[in-house]
């Protein structure tokens, strides 16, 4: 009797701190999600030219000769108001710099730079950026990753959206290509953490501090950027395109975060082992949020996606031992509860999921069972905020100091 006491006792305290926690975690996270439900949908190519404006595109690059390639192609078959692409190498040796010359051969718009000798207290590619900016001529600046493959008319409908949406600082959402199984396994976990912290791409504008931003394509105002001392402000952060954009919010600026699946692709990993590492390095947006809001954000992903799923079959389990559904008493009650609390939060993960599909050109199974790797997402995302990264790209960073996250 004493042991059924106590087993009963034990159930109503966990049900209870269950609820407590996850209840407020989940309302949060409809919260966030609600805007996406009128979110803009995603932004179409222009393919006739603009005249009435010009965009200067920068490209950062180090040893990028095995991706860089399609991401020439695709710059070279953009039109006006494309003016100029710097392509800002970082004294490459893999042959990055040979095929940037041979483009520029075919294309003269396009221009090999060699950035400066990194000066301390700066990121590599913020450096490269803050390279590009300097010798721009456009009265738009287009940061654009090597391993991207930009769309034709990619250029003018960033231009479009911006000035249709008046926003000053933009950026794009890519669709994901050439993944293998694995990744397409474990990376739309990972990219539904992002969505439940700052919201979905297209959405209505957040506060500053909960802008999400994209590096791969990133557009803003060349005035703008000057105005606040270009790169500078995001030059120690290895989630540089998030601290820029919220800092550039946080001083007035109308930042958005648009969709651009159909304007904009990448392949950026060659590997699950890489993807694994490069995300982890700037995952928690440790460098653009305080610390004590990345806690709650790791906090919200485990309650709201990681486990519900396993919350849900353990729940399941003990209620049949309880003689469920027959059985009513106040414990089982407590624990229907909670199981139609990890439910919701289930239906929501995987709504999200169907949301997503078009941010990915091969889906398949892999993809359609990526919520099953959720608790390995979660799990990144707390590696992630519990350590800080010293190395990128074969550049060691010991002294930076960043001025995000307090």
């Amino acid at each position: 009797m004493n042991t059924t006491i106590l087993w009963m006792d034990l159930v109503r305290g966990v049900g209870v701190t269950l609820l407590a926690v996850q209840v407020p975690l989940l309302l949060l996270l409809l919260v966030r999600l609600m805007p996406g439900r009128t979110r803009r949908p995603p932004i179409a190519p222009r393919l006739t030219p603009r005249t009435d404006t010009t965009v200067t595109v920068v490209v950062a690059t180090l040893n990028e000769a095995k991706r860089i390639g399609p991401c020439l192609e695709g710059l070279m078959a953009q039109t006006e108001p494309m003016l100029e692409v710097l392509i800002v190498d970082s004294r490459s040796t893999d042959g990055t710099r040979e095929l940037v010359e041979a483009a520029s051969a075919r294309d003269s718009r396009i221009r090999l730079v060699t950035d400066d000798p990194l000066p301390a207290g700066w990121v590599g590619k913020v450096w490269a950026l803050e390279t590009g900016l300097r010798q721009a001529k456009g009265a738009w600046v287009l940061g654009i990753d090597a391993d991207t493959v930009p769309a034709p008319g990619l250029v003018g409908a960033v231009v479009d959206a911006v000035e249709q949406d008046g926003y000053d600082v933009a950026s794009f959402s890519p669709q994901f290509r050439d993944q293998t199984a694995a990744e397409r396994f474990v990376q739309p976990a990972m990219l539904v953490t992002l969505v439940y912290r700052c919201g979905a791409a297209g959405a209505t504008q957040p506060p500053p501090d909960r802008v999400l931003a994209n590096g791969q394509c990133f557009v803003a105002r060349r005035a703008l950027l000057e105005q606040h001392g270009g790169y500078e402000p995001a030059r120690a952060s290895f989630c540089d395109d998030v601290t820029l954009a919220r800092h550039l919010a946080s001083h007035g600026a109308r930042v958005g975060f648009l969709d651009g699946s159909k304007i904009i692709q990448v392949s950026a990993y060659v590997s699950l082992a890489e993807m694994w590492r490069e995300w982890g390095r700037s995952f928690d947006l440790k460098d653009a949020t305080p610390t004590w809001r990345r806690w709650i954000d790791v906090a919200l992903v485990w309650s709201a996606q990681a486990l519900p799923l396993p919350m849900l079959l353990g729940l399941t389990a003990v209620l049949a031992s309880m003689g469920w559904p027959a059985a009513a008493n106040p414990h089982v009650m407590l624990l229907e509860a909670l199981a139609l609390v990890n439910a919701s939060a289930l239906l929501v993960r995987l709504l999200m999921l169907v949301a997503l599909r078009q941010s990915y050109a091969e889906r398949g199974w892999p993809f359609w069972l990526s919520w099953l790797s959720d608790i390995a997402a979660a799990w990144r995302l707390t590696l992630s905020t519990a350590r800080t990264p010293t190395r990128w790209r074969g550049r060691q960073y010991d002294t930076l100091v960043t001025d995000g996250a307090k």
